[in-house]
């Protein structure tokens, strides 16, 4: 079996998408495909519109063989450890020959060189991102200087041309490019033998709005849309449209941040500057300007409370992230950076075809980690931290039922 790996979110599954996967295989000539996916929480510190069974579900119709759950440590966290562990986790099936990613360079001609030389991060390199942000600077800006200022005085040699310090820069600040960066430094230091395979990213960025006439839109623009109450028909394969349908009118969708107002409302009524200074992220007194901003606001919204909370220092991004590491009680102790390298401990299945049976029969044999179908038959810190996440995600739903609170628990993983 000829197997390629993707990432993604699916936050909701878009033409975009579609087109990834129809790349990633014609690339990789891969007759199975296999997805890691973030579970009930995003990269950028947000829930996802559905449910991971729900996306799960759209994955597979789109024709992913096995969906694998990327753990809540590292689904919320900056690009560097959501890279690392999503690789880990397709290194770690046995079964994966190559892994392709969308980039805005569209090659790996300049992402490779840059990989293996941030790969081993020096501690000069280091010393002059904290420099940086001791400045103010946020860290995704930190690292890209800092990254393309010990690129450009390092002896590697110019692919970029004459512009070589400038188009450093740029590169590193697209999107698409940084995540794709991290994926290939993962394999790097994972000494991975999977290949990796990049596919031009097409139509809308990030943030574009959606364009008259087009059939690609970014999943930004598609969860903007459902917030609105417009539809999303064009935008989404009929499938994932019928998916989603079904889910908003069951009253589990679409699933944002002000949803869970009132249980981090809770949290912050109820914990002491001392108790929130020990959660993952909470540093630089962040946890007193936190209740401060939280004191002064009326009405309590997120939005309210992330406005106040912004500066040139925190990204909108990395507070995001950090309110929702206090929402689910993420302790500093649970989430080192000695802990998060070590990977995650093993294979959450989430959904399968036929042909990812085959596969899953297979990693009984290949896979270097345990391959868990049902969490109630395996016990692990980093496991438990997915189940409670999935159940505070379930109390988002109009009217959430035993059987979605406990979804881990009651639900099989989805088959197609």
């Amino acid at each position: 079996m000829n197997t390629v790996g993707i990432i993604a979110e699916y936050n909701p599954l878009h033409n975009g998408h579609v087109h990834h996967f129809r790349e990633a295989k014609r690339l990789s000539g891969a007759d199975h495909v296999i997805v890691v996916m973030s579970g009930p929480f995003t990269q950028r510190g947000e829930p996802a519109a559905v449910s991971k069974q729900a996306r799960t579900e759209m994955a597979l119709r789109m024709g992913a063989d096995l969906v694998i759950e990327l753990p809540v440590a590292y689904a919320v966290q900056p690009a560097e450890w959501f890279a690392f562990g999503a690789v880990s986790l397709l290194a770690a099936t046995g079964v994966v020959g190559s892994l392709c990613f969308g980039s805005e360079a569209g090659s790996l001609e300049q992402l490779r060189p840059l990989a293996k030389f941030l790969a081993a991060e020096n501690e000069q390199l280091k010393a002059d991102i904290s420099r940086r942000m001791s400045l103010g600077a946020s860290f995704p800006a930190a690292y890209s200087e800092a990254a393309a200022e010990a690129w450009n005085a390092s002896s590697q040699g110019s692919f970029l041309g004459e512009e070589e310090p400038a188009a450093v820069l740029h590169l590193l600040r697209q999107p698409n490019n940084s995540l794709g960066l991290h994926y290939l430094i993962a394999l790097e230091r994972l000494k991975s033998g999977i290949v990796p395979l990049t596919v031009p990213r097409t139509g809308a960025g990030f943030h574009d709005p959606l364009q008259p006439g087009s059939s690609i839109a970014s999943a930004t623009a598609v969860r903007r849309l459902l917030a609105e109450g417009g539809s999303p028909a064009p935008y989404l394969p009929d499938y994932s449209l019928s998916i989603l349908d079904r889910e908003l009118a069951a009253g589990r969708g679409p699933v944002t941040l002000e949803d869970f107002r009132l249980p981090l409302r809770h949290t912050l009524l109820t914990r002491s500057a001392a108790e929130l200074r020990g959660l993952h992220d909470m540093n630089e007194g962040l946890e007193n300007r936190l209740l401060r901003v939280f004191s002064e606001l009326e009405p309590f919204t997120f939005d309210g409370l992330l406005l106040g909370l912004k500066s040139k220092r925190y990204t909108h991004t990395r507070l995001q992230r950090l309110l929702l590491h206090t929402l689910l009680n993420h302790r500093r102790e649970e989430m080192t950076p000695q802990q998060l390298a070590q990977g995650p401990a093993y294979l959450r299945v989430l959904g399968f075809s036929a042909a990812g049976r085959q596969l899953l029969k297979r990693m009984k044999h290949s896979a270097s980690l345990p391959v868990v179908t049902s969490p109630s038959r395996f016990n692990h810190p980093m496991l438990q931290q997915d189940i409670a996440a999935a159940g505070v995600y379930a109390t988002a739903f109009a009217a959430p039922q035993r059987q979605e609170l406990l979804a881990d628990y009651l639900l099989p993983p989805v088959m197609v």
